[in-house]
């Protein structure tokens, strides 16, 4: 068995390790030391950076500011609803399908579901080209609102400008829409010539509806010939409500587009009585159509007209004893 031989002992180093201690605190020095490379590389870093985000932040709020403006003008989904309700009692009505179900012609009712549909979606229709005129010209008060939208059981006035046209079709048979523009502000419109074309907006629209049907009407029935089509006929009485309601529109009285028409040019004073007496202002002219000699008149002034441009006459007659088929 051999002896292990002795080791020398290491011989010691001149120079020391230095301790943690050192090592960290010239660590913590270095760090604190300021480089100017890496702080100017950090900060064009941290500036492009930021400059990417608020682009990036811009291009994804540009679309959604889009996307909620476009919204604003989105048909509500409660004018969508009525309106399929009006086609589909249109169809019924073109159809004849109540009498096949019930096997009884002298009393019908979706003809009138048909027209009562049609005559509301008029008047959402109407009042949009107000607030449409309206937000062109600059007032945002209504951006994304009921008229704007077409929904006419979320206005502001639902009694004036829902309850009270659809009372007067069913009381007269007669179309005249609620007081004019109640929900424009013509205060936020800027320019007197803003404010009149604001106020002959619906006029224009209740025309362009009538032409609408008319053209319908005149293209589904020959000239010179009748027809007893429900739906035709509904078709033509909707014409003749919505010509009736641009031409009553149009008087020089307080409750009437005309008259909000008029109004920038007038004394405030004069111009304050549209918002005062407006509301009765349009029951008074309704009161005065009621008359059956004035309520004659009137409808042989329409007739008249319907007779110039060749459109079938007596549809309108028929038309209101279908909608209002319980005074018959």
């Amino acid at each position: 068995m051999s002896t292990p031989e002795p080791t020398e002992p290491e011989p010691a180093r001149s120079d020391e390790r230095p301790s943690r201690t050192a090592l960290a605190a010239e660590d913590g020095a270095t760090a604190a030391a300021p480089d100017p490379a890496a702080e100017a590389t950090e900060a064009a870093g941290s500036t492009g950076d930021a400059s990417e985000a608020t682009a990036g932040d811009a291009e994804a709020a540009a679309p959604e500011r889009t996307a909620a403006g476009a919204a604003d003008l989105l048909p509500s989904p409660v004018f969508v609803l009525l309106l399929g309700v009006t086609g589909l009692a249109g169809w019924f009505s073109w159809t004849r399908a109540e009498v096949d179900w019930t096997g009884d012609a002298t009393t019908v009712y979706l003809p009138f579901v048909f027209m009562l549909g049609g005559w509301i979606a008029s008047l959402a229709l109407h009042e949009f080209g107000h607030a449409l005129a309206a937000h062109l010209s600059g007032d945002r008060t209504q951006r994304g609102g009921a008229y704007l939208r077409l929904n006419p059981f979320g206005y502001s006035g639902l009694f004036a400008g829902l309850l009270m046209p659809v009372a007067f079709l069913v009381l007269g048979g007669i179309g005249i829409t609620g007081p004019a523009a109640a929900h424009v502000d013509p205060r936020r419109v800027p320019g007197r010539g803003r404010r009149t074309l604001v106020a002959l907006a619906g006029p224009a629209v209740s025309l362009v509806l009538a032409a609408a049907f008319a053209a319908v009407v005149a293209v589904l029935v020959p000239a010179g010939s009748v027809t007893d089509n429900w739906l035709i006929v509904g078709l033509m009485y909707l014409c003749y409500l919505n010509l009736t309601a641009a031409l009553l529109n149009l008087l020089p009285i307080p409750g009437f587009d005309g008259f909000a028409a008029l109004a920038p040019y007038l004394p405030e004073r004069v111009a304050g009585v549209d918002r005062t007496w407006g509301l009765f202002g349009v029951i008074a002219v309704f009161g005065v159509l009621w008359l059956a000699p004035v309520n004659l008149a009137f409808l042989n002034a329409v007739l008249g007209l319907f007779a110039a441009v060749g459109l079938p006459q007596i549809d309108i007659g028929f038309g209101e004893i279908l909608f209002r088929f319980w005074v018959t």
